[in-house]
């Protein structure tokens, strides 16, 4: 069987399920379902959530499991919690520090712009 897609390949809109199917007893049921929250995750951000289950929730866990700085890994975890529909508190802005490890981090590839741009305080 093939996963569920939670968005239309050429729009990018939400799906809608239309009809439900048990092969057992071979009964349909027709109506409007929501696919729920966690399809509207892309596949790479159901990856990182995977991830982030697998190690408890410890952040730290899921920067040496994934390879990532914790800005990188904190930012995804930002990114899934939007994408799920609840805000983000802002946070202050970052040290120093943290804005060269961020720079870094994306110099070596390992924050994407959008990334990069939001942890340090510049994206809208």
């Amino acid at each position: 069987m093939n996963p569920v897609v939670g968005r239309c390949p050429i729009c990018q809109e939400a799906l809608e399920v239309t009809r439900l199917y048990c092969r057992v007893c071979d009964t349909a049921i027709e109506g409007h379902f929501s696919l729920g929250r966690l399809c509207r995750l892309s596949p790479e951000q159901l990856q990182f959530v995977e991830t982030f289950i697998r190690c408890e929730g410890k952040l730290n866990h899921v920067q040496e499991e994934m390879q990532l700085s914790y800005p990188a890994v904190r930012s995804r975890l930002n990114d899934v919690i939007r994408t799920l529909g609840y805000d983000v508190p802002e946070e202050a802005g970052p040290s120093s520090e943290q804005r060269r490890s961020i720079l870094q981090d994306l110099a070596a590839g390992k924050l994407t712009s959008e990334e990069a741009l939001r942890l340090l305080g510049s994206a809208a």
